[in-house]
């Protein structure tokens, strides 16, 4: 009976955790498009340090002032080993969209976002050699079909957009793959993984962000009519963020890297239905029917991987998919005695 209920709370927590996060994730792509195209503040990676900037400052006050979280120590090396390429590969993920947002629609770019679940069952395929099997491989194709088929009759098609947008897939599989290793490997919570790689990631935009758009910045900040409010719009998607970065890695935690894609997918619909209401951004026929096949090959993969694993696995038979620890196993980020307390 105990098992029962521990079992339909965690189900529960990740069921709450999921639409938590695919609120935030609205609201952030929203308040962002409508920073870009409203605002006129075509700067993504300037909005991509201020969201970081505001997830460090979150993190602080929840870990040392609020203390609603105990800090789990890291030694500086495990800090510039493990988290530093976490942060580096979540920096390219968040600029990557900013920059998609500037030059397509929401909904081609979510659309695109949606190609997510094959990248990564690529990427475990290429680097962590996993083996999948043959109903995983083809529960991608409709993913696959259904964006060629938005992407071609997407009549605000932007190349350099279309581009980052793709590309932004790649690194939101490195991100979760790597994000769900840290979590699950070593006990390390979301809150502490955002205080350690927001620094890390505010620091390494910086510099790039003040050399490529820092007099863009200054001259908008001089010609803007109504600049206190827009920057409380563009500090709110900060805000908006930070929350955002900390629900995905409680998801990360709560569930795994392809459910947390899978869920990802789904909030497709709600986010293209939201932006068509404010931004009213032509969407042809083609198009729709393109992101629906793409919803409902999700929907298929999903499907797919949790008959999957539902399977008896027969002794001395390797698991779908199967991970060689040699290539996975990383040296723990805490000390033994930090795990026993």
């Amino acid at each position: 009976m105990e098992d029962s209920k521990t079992s339909n709370w965690g189900m529960l927590r990740a069921v709450l955790s999921i639409l938590q996060w695919w609120a935030f994730n609205v609201t952030v792509i929203i308040m962002n498009k409508w920073i870009f195209q409203n605002l006129d503040f075509k700067f993504p990676l300037t909005v991509s340090c201020i969201h970081f900037i505001c997830s460090a400052v979150g993190a602080y006050i929840v870990i040392k002032l609020l203390k609603l979280k105990p800090l789990i120590e890291v030694d500086p090396e495990d800090r510039w080993r493990r988290i530093f390429p976490m942060s580096f590969v979540f920096c390219i993920n968040i600029v990557l969209g900013n920059v998609s947002l500037r030059y397509i629609p929401v909904s081609f770019m979510q659309t695109i976002k949606s190609f997510t679940p094959a990248t990564t069952v690529i990427l475990q395929w290429l680097v962590w050699r996993k083996v999948f099997e043959w109903r995983i491989w083809a529960s991608l194709v409709p993913i696959v079909g259904g964006i060629l088929l938005t992407s071609l009759s997407e009549l605000s098609f932007d190349i350099s957009g279309f581009c980052a947008a793709l590309f932004g897939c790649l690194a939101t599989s490195t991100k979760t793959i790597l994000a769900e290793s840290l979590l699950h490997g070593y006990k390390f919570d979301s809150i502490n993984t955002v205080y350690y790689m927001a620094p890390f990631a505010t620091m390494i935009l910086s510099v790039p962000a003040i050399l490529l758009e820092g007099a863009g910045v200054f001259n908008w900040f001089y010609t803007h009519e109504s600049v206190s409010s827009a920057m409380f719009i563009i500090f709110g998607s900060g805000v908006s963020a930070f929350c955002l970065n900390f629900s995905i890695f409680y998801v990360i935690h709560s569930t795994t890297a392809v459910t947390f894609n899978v869920a990802g997918n789904l909030k497709v619909a709600v986010a293209v239905l939201v932006s068509w209401l404010i931004f009213r951004n032509p969407i042809s026929v083609m198009n729709a029917f393109g992101c629906a096949v793409t919803l409902l090959g999700c929907t298929f993969y999903g499907y797919v991987r949790h008959k999957l694993s539902q399977q008896t696995v027969v002794p001395g038979t390797p698991r779908t998919p199967r991970t060689p620890r040699s290539l996975m196993e990383l040296l723990p980020l805490v000390s033994d005695k930090q795990d026993k307390i």
